[in-house]
């Protein structure tokens, strides 16, 4: 059976964790930190389900060693980032909709919170997996991890070395990768949940796994995502980033129509 005790503590960890950035948020004016904590939080989360799951030997360290690995890569991204930029532009736009109402910058703090546990769900199942020995599924589930982390690096590499020329500074990265999609970095964060549904296979409510790459794929794509990313782009890079859009996947990696290049 699954202790779903531990969800509760991970909840409770994640609220305490927000609450700190909120305040660190108070002081340096900059909501961005709060991506950085999510990602923290989730890696603390598989590495805690790992040591307290009653599963079998391989799917604890796996979830351990994959989900840490991936949640700690971002969450030092991300604070490379938030110390060397300005406030993300979603949430400068944000902050000024709101009228630096704290109070609901606090509520949008502890609703990641709450989205920390929810997210936590696959890890927890994965490594509740009763099998000892690393079998096909498991195997499978690897392979989709190293694809997914691969393609999420080599993204955020090259949007960062665009953003680094400061001869690129309002035009739009249209090289490696995103001359493919739009949001490949996305594309690959979502499918690296696809990860925890195959280790998760033959667990006691293995299906909740499925939270994971469902969840993330409406928020990148309806909610919190690609919406707010896109919205913001239009704001800062106008026509170019239009014809951006006409040209390139919004989130699928496909081939781009029309003509390419990186001037927009």
């Amino acid at each position: 059976m699954i202790d779903w005790d531990a969800l509760l503590l991970v909840g409770l960890f994640a609220l305490a964790a927000m609450l700190a950035t909120w305040l660190l948020q108070l002081r340096t004016r900059n909501i961005g930190f709060v991506d950085v904590t999510w990602s923290a939080c989730l890696a603390v989360a598989a590495i805690y389900y790992s040591y307290t799951a009653m599963g079998g030997l391989a799917g604890r360290l796996l979830v351990a060693v994959l989900g840490g690995i991936w949640g700690f890569r971002l969450a030092i991204h991300l604070l490379s980032r938030v110390l060397h930029e300005e406030e993300d532009g979603r949430y400068a736009h944000l902050r000024l909709h709101w009228k630096g109402d704290q109070r609901k910058i606090f509520g949008f703090f502890v609703a990641q919170a709450g989205l920390v546990a929810l997210f936590s769900v696959p890890f927890l199942v994965a490594a509740n997996n009763p099998h000892d020995d690393i079998g096909p599924w498991m195997t499978a589930g690897i392979a989709v991890w190293v694809l997914a982390m691969s393609g999420e690096t080599l993204a955020d590499w090259q949007l960062s070395r665009f953003r680094a020329d400061r001869r690129n500074k309002g035009k739009t990265c249209r090289t490696g990768l995103w001359a493919y999609s739009r949001h490949p970095n996305y594309f690959f964060e979502w499918l690296h949940w696809f990860t925890y549904v195959l280790l998760a296979a033959s667990a006691p409510y293995s299906w909740l796994a499925w939270l994971g790459p469902l969840l993330m794929g409406a928020s990148l794509n309806w909610i919190t995502g690609i919406p707010y990313v896109e919205a913001q782009a239009l704001r800062s890079r106008g026509d170019g980033y239009r014809r951006y859009q006409r040209e390139v996947s919004r989130f699928f990696p496909w081939f781009p129509s029309g003509e390419r290049g990186t001037k927009d």
